[in-house]
């Protein structure tokens, strides 16, 4: 008899939530009997469907609604489901109620390595709370974290990362640059991300200002907010400042990490594995990452990329010189990381491991 797991989570930006449906499809196509809780005009849950999994239209928006808990607990009980798979916040605090006294295992997804307090009341309506069987961990530098809680149990917790593939990525044709004037011999440094304290981008920009200002190396930032006063202002060298491209949010923003040498990343933390660094590893971009828990994971050293220190502009600095001045290993990390990605962070080994993961958790 198969594995009967219903899942609850929001489909419907594409890109960002392909990694996760794609875990799901590949259960399916092992025999798991899946049903999906989301918002049917999702491109996804149209997939679902033709792939002949089942798909209730429906996703909890507000935490603890009565209504939308005793909707979850009722297809709980009219299913008699095995497990049940949450992935963001108000469906794991409403799936949480839904599921008491029923027998079912609960299984949440935790992909921040942010902090995560027992002093927080939010924390044991979630992750902390006693009806949870087990927590995914999209890092091992999450699990970590959960592992150092007094008064946790450690048996709660694995590490399974959400797979990428190359391929999705391999239609990803580089884009034309030539309105920002480049020369022919530029080397593209890119970072792609929404501007918050924790992405570090003031120190990618303290190491940019340090690099010989002779060098023809540029800078693109994309995504919002990233043309700011306190950034303006830390660019005083005024020739580097010249090479760096603010380019706002944008929907081609993978044409343009194809169109780049380095892919660089200064979070501080916060993050477990940031996606548009895979996505930079799947177009053969070499990556320039931060030693924060769960990024570190991500490639090897001096392999598939370079991991510096966090708020260290000197060795950031470094690290882009070392490739700058040495473009076939450039070109070199950026073979190694595709390859990871396709042997080591794949959707399939993800698969894989979810369904002895399922498998292993009903046996208990």
């Amino acid at each position: 008899m198969s594995i009967k797991v219903l899942v609850i989570s929001d489909y419907r930006s594409f890109h960002s939530n392909r990694p996760e449906a794609e875990i799901f499809f590949g259960l399916n196509k092992l025999g798991f009997d899946i049903t999906i809780m989301t918002y049917a005009e999702s491109e996804h849950a149209q997939k679902f469907i033709k792939d002949g999994i089942k798909v209730i239209d429906f996703h909890p928006q507000r935490k603890f609604d009565r209504k939308e808990i005793a909707f979850i607990r009722q297809k709980i009980k009219e299913n008699k489901y095995d497990i049940l798979q949450l992935y963001n916040s108000v469906s794991i605090v409403n799936g949480i109620q839904a599921s008491k006294g029923l027998p079912i295992k609960v299984v949440l997804y935790r992909g921040f390595a942010g902090h995560l307090s027992w002093w927080s009341p939010n924390a044991h309506f979630k992750y902390l709370h006693p009806r949870v069987d087990k927590i995914i961990c999209n890092s091992i530098g999450v699990e970590e974290i959960f592992q150092k809680k007094i008064f946790f149990d450690k048996s709660k917790t694995i590490t399974i990362n959400k797979g990428h593939r190359s391929e999705w990525y391999s239609s990803t044709a580089p884009a034309d640059l030539k309105e920002y004037h480049l020369p022919e011999n530029a080397f593209i440094l890119i970072n792609v991300a929404n501007n918050r304290t924790m992405k570090g981008i003031k120190y990618l920009l303290e190491a940019f200002n340090q690099l010989p200002e002779e060098l023809p190396i540029h800078l693109f930032l994309v995504g919002k907010n990233m043309n700011i006063p306190m950034h303006q202002k830390i660019l005083s060298n005024e020739k580097n400042k010249q090479k760096v491209h603010f380019t706002g949010h944008r929907k081609d923003a993978l044409s343009f990490v194809a169109a780049s040498d380095v892919f660089v990343l200064s979070s501080i933390k916060g993050e477990s594995i940031t996606k548009a660094v895979l996505e930079a590893m799947s177009l053969g971009i070499a990556p320039i990452i931060t030693d924060i828990p769960g990024n570190k994971e991500l490639i090897m050293h001096n392999h598939s990329g370079l991991v510096v220190p966090r708020k260290n502009p000197e060795k950031l600095k470094d690290a882009i010189l070392q490739l700058y001045q040495n473009q076939e290993l450039t070109k070199t990390f950026g073979k190694n990381a595709k390859q990871r990605i396709d042997n080591e962070l794949s959707s399939e080994t993800t698969i894989k491991k979810m369904k002895t993961f399922y498998e292993n958790l009903i046996k208990k």
